[in-house]
């Protein structure tokens, strides 16, 4: 069965605008075309210059939905948006690192496979929703669901199946906190935040929670508990956001406007310029705080002024003039900022626990010679009061 046919008109090289050739085609058959990296002959040229009419023999038809084999793992990738998930994965592994507590390889490993199943899930549940909306994006129209190679019970099936196991290997491989972390989220991104895309502009603030729950998870997975250090790191992520996003967003505005999602680049550009920047300023606040929260020491804040100040003066620079060049450029430096700040984070723990801390083990130990020595006390009165009983 046809996911849908159509008909496009393709100006080839003609002597006369008039000369225009119609093509029937399928998105299916497109896609398969380029997987099999087949190219269709161009259209006869009469020597008159006039362009024949393409036979139908000559035009492949696929049946829609279909699997192409060898193909199945590059189709869960793309559903689970890959590159974003592991984005999603490495702020949790920071803020595992950065967490005062002991390194346990155990709990690293299933904080870190469990996050990235919940945000596989949470994915593909988004792009399940927003089909209709996907098809009318430029940057979304080859999406899996899109295009047919992947059926929409197929792609509810693989998110069920990751959201339990993930939720599973955070609750019984970490602890309760993770998993309640991992669940709200999932409950957020794909609840709240995917039907708020096309209702309001806070969506942005919604999403920018979103990502500023990782390393809250990573944090709880370490220590088990959240403390004024793991909001340090959140409130990095959060800020983060913005600029990173209202810089895309900016020269995707035809996009998003075409399949009526409400951003701020399309309902209100001067909102969008105004807060990337004040973010931008605010990483640099955070950062400054780190040392003084004893989560870094105090050379962080020196070694990540000169990265924050780059960043939001791109940001002042895309605020001041709001082109393709200047939000290109702000996007593409947030791609390298976040890294390398998380990075500069782990170079300035302000302490590592490679084993249980020391404190601990000297508590575990007075409390023992206490518990020890009030039973030799206990011993030595007990005999006396008996004795002295019966008189």
């Amino acid at each position: 069965m046809i996911l849908f046919k159509g008909i496009r008109r393709v100006q080839s090289q003609l002597r006369t605008p008039v000369d225009l050739v119609l093509i029937r085609y399928s998105t299916a058959a497109t896609i398969a075309s380029q997987d099999n990296r087949d190219v269709i002959p161009a259209p006869p040229v009469s020597q008159s210059g006039k362009v024949q009419h393409l036979p139908d023999s000559q035009i492949t038809w696929m049946p829609s939905p279909y699997t192409m084999p060898g193909k199945t793992f590059s189709q869960y990738k793309k559903l689970s948006k890959f590159r974003l998930t592991s984005l999603v994965v490495i702020t949790t592994m920071g803020g595992y690192a950065m967490a005062p507590a002991a390194f346990d390889p155990t709990t690293f490993a299933m904080c870190t496979l469990g996050t990235g199943l919940v945000s596989a899930a949470a994915n593909a549940i988004n792009q399940y929703h927003e089909v209709p909306f996907d098809s009318q994006m430029s940057r979304t129209k080859n999406r899996v669901l899109v295009t047919g190679q992947m059926t929409p019970l197929h792609a509810v099936t693989f998110a069920a199946v990751s959201a339990t196991a993930g939720l599973s290997m955070l609750y019984f491989g970490v602890n309760g906190l993770t998993a309640a972390l991992g669940a709200g989220n999932l409950f957020l991104y794909t609840t709240i935040y995917t039907p708020m895309k096309r209702i309001s502009i806070v969506n942005t603030w919604v999403g920018s929670i979103v990502g500023a729950i990782p390393p809250l998870m990573g944090w709880a997975g370490c220590a088990g508990t959240l403390d004024a250090g793991a909001m340090i790191l959140a409130g990095v992520l959060y800020a983060w956001q913005f600029p990173h996003f209202n810089a895309l967003s900016w020269n995707l505005r035809p996009d998003y406007s075409r399949a009526g999602y409400r951003m701020m680049a399309v309902t209100n550009p001067g909102l969008c310029r105004r807060t990337a920047l004040r973010y931008s300023v605010a990483i640099a606040g955070l950062s400054a705080m780190a040392p003084v929260l004893d989560v870094t020491n105090y050379w962080f804040a020196l070694e990540t002024l000169p990265l924050n100040a780059y960043f939001a003066y791109l940001a002042y620079k895309f605020y001041e003039k709001s082109d393709s060049g200047s939000s290109r450029k702000l996007f593409r430096f947030s791609l390298i900022h976040l890294p390398a700040l998380m990075l500069l984070f782990l170079a300035n723990k302000k302490e590592w626990y490679f084993s249980k801390p020391a404190g601990e083990e000297n508590k575990k130990e007075s409390t023992y010679s206490a518990i020890k020595h009030s039973a030799s006390s206990l011993g030595n009165v007990l005999p006396v009061a008996v004795a002295e009983g019966p008189r």
